[in-house]
Parts: structure tokens; C-alpha cells; sequence
């Protein structure tokens, strides 16, 4: 009889469990900027403000690491690493590329967050992969991952400038109208983040892409 108990407990099946850190319940949220205090309301660098948002929402605080501030926020029983690039907004695939690897982590786990003059102001628009659209972070995170497939959110803070004043644009203050407005836009994209982890990117879409409240500015 205790023979045959051993083979029974052989040819059980065994359960598996998975590993705390497995990739597949680990994200990277990049949000883009420019470091220092002088950039900290600029339109640029609003994936920054979606972050700290979230960071004090959960109460949690940022390390200054290798490229970058991060800290860590939990849902659903998935981990999101938030990556503050210090390598200044042109250089942000350096950080991105750095963290990826440290992290282990694929490119369909990576979201990037970003300004985006081509959306009026208080759209959000959510894509699996894509083109650069003229963001230098953007462009230089494709360049470093050799690839476009990786999701990311846009903020749009609208294009009330003359042409050539670009950047002074982006690098300048929202106006006190719309920094009312952004913490709710960074609760909306904070959610669409959280959607992405638990229900897939497809249906996040559709949910953060067809919500059409516009924030005017009195322009």
C-alpha cells in the first residue's frame, strides 16, 4: 500500500506556480520629459506629471537609479515599473532600452507616455505601435529598440504657436485653465495604463480612444 501511494504521488500532476516576478505580469511605463524644475509644468512633459500623479495616488516614492527615477506600483496583481528618464527628452530609448533589459521585460510589456502637438489639447489616443509623429522621444526610443511595436499613449496639449516657436511651445507652461485640467487627464490615462495590463491593449483602446470629453482652453 505505501508502495502505491508513492506512485500516485508521482503521477500526480504538479501545480506550477507562478514566479513573483514573471515578465508577463511586469510592465515598464516610460513617461517622457525633461528633468529639472524649470520643465516641471512645461507641456513636454506631461508623461512625467501622469506618473508623478500616480506615484502619489499610491503613495509610493521615486529612486533616482541608472537613467532615470523609478518606482514601483502594484494592481490587480500586476507590477508597474515607473521610469522617469534623466536622459533628457531626446535621449529617451537610452533609459527605455537600459530598463527593458534590466527588467527582462518584452517590447509588448513596455507603454510610453507623451505630449503630443498633433492632438488638441485634452485628447488621449492610445496605439500598439506606430510612427514617431515628429516627438524626438519617440523617434529616438524606435531608433534604440530597432522597433515600433510597442504601445504608447499621447497626450495632446494642442499647437496654439507661430511657426518656428515649436519649441518654446513644448518646453512652455500650460496655461492656469489647463493645469486644472490635467489631473483628470492623467486619471484618464492612468486608467487606460491599468486597462492595457488586465484587459489588453485591443479593448483599452477602445475604451480610452472613443471617451470624448475636450478640455477648452478659451483660445
Amino acid at each position: 500500500m505505501k508502495m502505491l501511494r508513492v506512485l500516485k504521488a508521482l503521477l500526480k500532476p504538479k501545480i506550477v506556480e507562478t514566479p513573483e516576478d514573471y515578465s508577463g505580469m511586469n510592465f515598464l511605463v516610460a513617461g517622457l520629459g525633461n528633468i529639472g524644475a524649470e520643465y516641471a509644468s512645461t507641456r513636454h512633459n506631461s508623461g512625467f506629471m501622469v506618473l508623478d500623479a500616480w506615484a502619489q495616488a499610491s503613495n509610493v516614492s521615486f529612486m533616482t537609479e541608472r537613467y532615470g527615477d523609478i518606482a514601483t506600483v502594484s494592481y490587480k496583481g500586476r507590477k508597474f515599473y515607473l521610469l522617469k528618464p534623466s536622459t533628457y527628452m531626446n535621449l529617451s530609448g537610452k533609459a527605455v532600452r537600459y530598463w527593458l533589459g534590466k527588467l527582462g521585460l518584452p517590447l509588448e510589456n513596455l507603454i510610453v507616455v507623451c505630449d503630443d502637438i498633433n492632438l488638441p489639447f485634452g485628447t488621449v489616443r492610445l496605439r500598439k505601435s506606430g510612427s514617431d509623429g515628429g516627438h524626438n522621444g519617440l523617434k529616438d526610443i524606435q531608433l534604440c529598440l530597432g522597433s515600433t511595436s510597442w504601445a504608447r499613449i499621447r497626450i495632446g496639449v494642442g499647437n496654439s504657436f507661430t511657426p518656428g516657436s515649436q519649441v518654446e511651445y513644448v518646453i512652455g507652461d500650460f496655461s492656469e485653465e489647463e493645469k486644472k485640467a490635467m489631473p483628470a487627464i492623467c486619471d484618464k490615462v492612468i486608467d487606460g495604463i491599468k486597462n492595457i495590463a488586465t484587459i489588453g491593449p485591443d479593448r483599452a483602446m477602445n475604451i480610452l480612444n472613443t471617451r470624448s470629453e475636450t478640455h477648452k482652453t478659451g483660445d
